[in-house]
């Protein structure tokens, strides 16, 4: 995979720690290989239980797992580590991939399921997008979830409302393109969803009374709703 200056690892909030549950010794340190030139730690299991064991011991961010071991089924192995640490992200990698099985990886939340033989890029690719949707949990947490959140959350949706008044742009971008015009606030999925939907007893419930500025977005996606 060509360089483009800034690796993988360092795009994510701290050096991502990769647990790799691999039989295949050739296909085990090549992934490795792959994950450390872009900055990950990883370590390797080459079973079942050294898996469960290695991943009971470590704070891991990614488990990247294939499907046969020699002891236990890979997707029991998956299954015991989301129903430990439901936030640990898992990506499979499976030479004999079958329906029953991306149905259940998709069943416990697996991020991906990789097809062997695959590309450098395609690994990478789904690694990547499996440690942003963790970002993204954790974000989704803490405006949730913490006080301190919360109170960000309040003053993000009252930011958004402020600007539908003073820039019509923004307003119109608002109305017909919804909440991926929200990306750039500290916002929850439910406070976008608020927003765009026009769900004032969200609105009421965990930002407060509006004024009559605030509310004529929010007035104008009902009426367009009802319409």
């Amino acid at each position: 995979m060509e360089a483009t200056g800034e690796s993988l690892g360092e795009k994510h909030s701290h050096s991502p720690h990769v647990l790799l549950v691999e039989d295949e010794p050739s296909v085990a340190n090549g992934l490795k290989m792959v994950l450390a030139e872009e900055g990950f730690g990883v370590d390797v299991a080459m079973t079942g239980l050294e898996a469960l064991d290695t991943f009971r011991g470590n704070g891991f961010d990614l488990v990247v797992a294939d499907l046969r071991l020699p002891d236990i089924d890979g997707m029991e192995v998956i299954r015991q580590i989301k129903e430990e640490r439901p936030e640990t992200k898992v990506v499979i990698i499976t030479g004999y991939p079958s329906v029953s099985s991306a149905v259940e990886s998709a069943k416990i939340g697996v991020s991906d399921y990789l097809r062997k033989p695959f590309t450098s890029d395609d690994f990478l690719g789904a690694v990547d997008q499996a440690l942003k949707e963790k970002e993204e949990d954790a974000t989704e947490r803490f405006l949730s979830e913490t006080k301190e959140g919360r109170l960000i959350q309040k003053r993000e949706v009252i930011r958004v409302l402020d600007r539908t008044y003073e820039d019509q742009t923004f307003w119109r971008e608002l109305m017909e393109k919804g909440s991926e015009v929200l990306d750039d606030y500290q916002l929850s999925t439910k406070a976008k969803a608020a927003i765009v939907s026009g769900d004032l007893e969200w609105i009421n419930e965990n930002v407060g009374e509006l004024t009559q500025k605030q509310l004529m977005f929010i007035l104008k996606r009902l009426e367009r709703e009802a319409w």
